[in-house]
């Protein structure tokens, strides 16, 4: 049995249909680990319920992409001309959440190329790891930053309009952006923002909306909008 593995796993410039198989049900495997590991270390932190979803299909993709390719050039960059015309427009937030991303990556890669024993090693090591700083990531939690979009009518002063409502419900505020909006007559003005403990983020909202100038006012915490 162990001889039979070791041969359907043997590196060759052509695949039976049972290798090639084999080996995309083990990136199959391989994505629904990263996916566990991510459900069971990120939880209710996650910026969106399809991303394990998204991380099993994208192992199995790059083991397609890796046999596709080989150690064929051409081939390569084939295929990054043929995705440059996808857009990405999805901003990920959080750093850990590009690090399952690349995780689900490395271990579609491995798998595709048919070294097993470097996506075995990485699915304990960084699964381990992913494990080893969830209590911190969960103590932090409780701080952590939230999304605030404000938009005011042009000709008012931004910071001092908000100003005593964020002294009384915030800890920490740092704008990120600012834009025109509706042709030009508003300005939205995007922060990152932290709640005082006991501060109710639907009173928070309220009091901004009842400032004069604040024409809406949009928050998110960990994907939960406040409007």
């Amino acid at each position: 049995m162990l001889d039979w593995l070791k041969i359907q796993w043997s590196e060759g410039t052509q695949l039976s249909f049972g290798t090639l198989a084999l080996r995309m049900t083990a990136a199959w495997i391989g994505g629904c680990v990263v996916a566990w590991v991510y459900r069971h270390t990120r939880g209710r932190d996650a910026d969106s319920p399809s991303f394990p979803g998204t991380l099993v299909l994208l192992a199995i993709l790059i083991a397609m992409v890796t046999r596709v390719i080989g150690d064929n050039v051409a081939r390569a960059f084939s295929l990054v001309g043929a995705l440059s015309i996808v857009r990405f427009r999805t901003v990920v937030r959080d750093t850990q959440d590009t690090a399952f991303v690349i995780f689900a990556v490395v271990v579609g890669m491995a798998v595709g190329a048919g070294d097993l024993n470097v996506a075995l090693v990485g699915l304990v090591l960084v699964g381990a790891a992913a494990f080893a700083v969830r209590q911190k990531a969960t103590n932090l939690a409780k701080e952590e930053n939230a999304h605030l979009a404000v938009r005011v009518g042009i000709g008012h002063d931004l910071e001092g309009l908000l100003k005593g409502v964020f002294g009384s419900y915030l800890t920490y505020h740092q704008i990120r952006s600012v834009a025109t909006a509706r042709k030009g007559v508003a300005m939205e003005a995007n922060y990152q923002i932290r709640l005082r403990p006991n501060a109710s983020p639907a009173e928070f909202i309220q009091a901004l909306n009842q400032l004069e100038g604040v024409e809406s006012a949009h928050l998110d915490r960990n994907g939960e909008p406040e409007d």
